[in-house]
């Protein structure tokens, strides 16, 4: 495996089979087993500090720009895609061309396992996806979303989003 970029905070923890390329990764983030977190020499991913990768989760941000604000959680088996498509057929392209574009996720979000974030989608701050969603445009901050395709199911209360206050 090649790798290059790779720029880690203090206090990173990464299982020894996880895969990080082209990265910069804030203090203590954890990676668990079996995660690949890769941005490409363009688009260098940014994780910001405190986050966490669960088991298997994919983060692929080398079509465009990725950025993974601070104490981002990610459950199990996410995966998140800065580009998608029919990369094997040209002739498929012609009716399904390959998405490719930024994705965005605010601090403190939280993604349900199995969830799929595709490209050009931004969520705020506060976020929850609810598992097994197909999140395929952008939410603001404070709401809880989920579904396939992924829907607003409702937005925080003002008493819950006091509780997020420092």
């Amino acid at each position: 495996m090649i790798t290059s970029n790779i720029h880690l905070g203090k206090d990173v923890h990464i299982e020894k089979d996880a895969s990080i390329n082209n990265v910069r990764i804030g203090d203590g983030t954890k990676i668990a087993s079996g995660v690949r977190v890769f941005g490409s020499a363009q688009h260098i991913l940014e994780v910001g500090k405190g986050c966490y990768f669960g088991l298997s989760t994919i983060v692929e941000g080398y079509n465009a720009q990725v950025t993974i604000g601070d104490h981002v959680s990610f459950a199990q088996n996410v995966n998140l895609m800065s580009g998608s498509g029919p990369n094997a057929s040209q002739v498929m392209q012609r009716i399904f061309p390959i998405l490719k574009g930024p994705v965005t996720l605010g601090d403190h979000t939280w993604i349900g396992a199995s969830a799929v974030i595709m490209p050009n989608v931004t969520l705020g701050k506060f976020c929850i996806v609810a598992a097994n969603s197909f999140v395929n445009r952008s939410f603001a901050d404070y709401s809880v979303i989920g579904g396939s395709p992924a829907k607003l199911i409702r937005t925080l209360t003002a008493t819950e989003i006091e509780k997020l206050q420092p």
